[in-house]
């Protein structure tokens, strides 16, 4: 019988097109058959932000330090929980309202391990990864600043 395989893949990518979450589970969980739970999360451009028509939402990286940052992250998850494998994709360029951004998929033999490990990914991505957002919206457009419910939510994950 062969043994199943526990090493943990770690997918990140920083890119202009959009992904396939399915296509993109396919590929996580291809010939695993040490994954027994998969969490995705996918983040969507909104048309309403604080009563604000979203016309449209650029995003903007540092190239090269935004998958470090991000990387950085997936480490300090993959040493926290055990995870099987892990993919981030995060798009940059110019979005409407109702398109991908941000794929978060975390595997793990069991799924709380997975289900807290996305999420953690994700408060952190909203506050550490270098990403820098303009709304346009019919009243003008300007730069999102940091949210502190951002800053909150990642808060609880530090370690005392």
């Amino acid at each position: 019988m062969k043994s199943p395989v526990t090493t943990c893949p770690v997918a990140i990518r920083i890119q202009e097109d959009d992904f396939d979450i399915a296509r993109e589970i396919a590929v996580l969980t291809e010939r695993r058959t040490d994954i027994g739970a998969v969490v995705s999360f996918s983040g969507i451009c909104r048309a309403d932000e604080d009563s604000s028509n979203i016309a449209s939402l650029t995003l903007e990286h540092y190239p090269g330090m935004a998958e470090e940052e991000i990387k950085r992250h997936v480490d300090e998850a993959t040493s926290r929980w055990p995870l099987n494998g892990v993919t981030v994709i995060h798009r940059v360029g110019r979005f409407i309202p109702g398109q991908n951004i941000v794929l978060v998929l975390t595997a793990s033999q069991h799924r709380r391990a997975a289900f807290e490990a996305a999420e953690f990914l994700m408060d952190y991505l909203k506050t550490s990864a270098p990403f820098w957002k303009k709304e346009e919206s019919a009243t003008g457009s300007g730069w999102v600043e940091a949210q502190a419910r951002d800053d909150e939510a990642a808060a609880r994950w530090t370690k005392s």
